[in-house]
């Protein structure tokens, strides 16, 4: 028999529903035993890092939302099947009614380099923060508070913020965590 070579695809797919897309590919796929021409199903996610009630809570975030890349052979009735999923747009890069392109090598190591990098660094929080930068706070006892970053410290992870309370400037103390970027 011959070698099946397998290509890495992008599959559009509902923004959202990238999850329940994979779901339904893994199942249509064993249960057509198609196994030997898709090796796997990846959507790209990155560790985002909330303060929700006071606890910090990681949640995972799909960095290319509405993508779904799928290692695939895509011979006989393989993308047909893709295609036919509930929630499925197309492929990307196809010209209407043409074969699916499938994504160069550079591209896939840079993505699947960045998933593999995302997943080492879970702890890494970058600077989001610029001094300057209207920033609201998102916990603490100023919830809900605007102000402006004043001074950042990255090794403590913390900022200060002038805020206006009463009419007043007053300057506080935040971790990163209990602040986002306005707008």
């Amino acid at each position: 028999m011959a070698e099946i070579v397998k290509k890495w695809y992008v599959v559009r797919a509902v923004s959202g529903k990238e999850k329940k897309v994979k779901e339904y590919l893994e199942l249509e796929i064993s249960r057509m035993k198609l196994n030997d021409y898709v090796n796997q199903v990846l959507i790209p996610t990155e560790k985002v890092f909330k303060i929700q009630n006071g606890k910090k809570v990681t949640k995972e975030k799909a960095f290319l939302p509405g993508y779904v890349l799928i290692e695939a052979a895509l011979v006989g009735e393989v993308s047909h099947v893709i295609k036919s999923i509930p929630n499925v747009i197309g492929f990307l890069g196809t010209v209407k009614g043409g074969e699916p392109v499938p994504m160069r090598l550079s591209e896939v190591n840079r993505i699947l380099g960045k998933v593999d990098e995302l997943a080492t660094s879970q702890e890494e929080v970058k600077i989001p923060f610029v001094v300057g930068e209207s920033v609201k706070v998102v916990d603490g006892p100023f919830n809900n508070f605007t102000g402006v970053v004043d001074e950042i410290n990255e090794e403590k992870k913390k900022l200060k913020v002038m805020v206006k309370i009463f009419g007043r400037k007053n300057l506080l103390e935040l971790s990163y965590m209990q602040v986002e970027k306005e707008g």
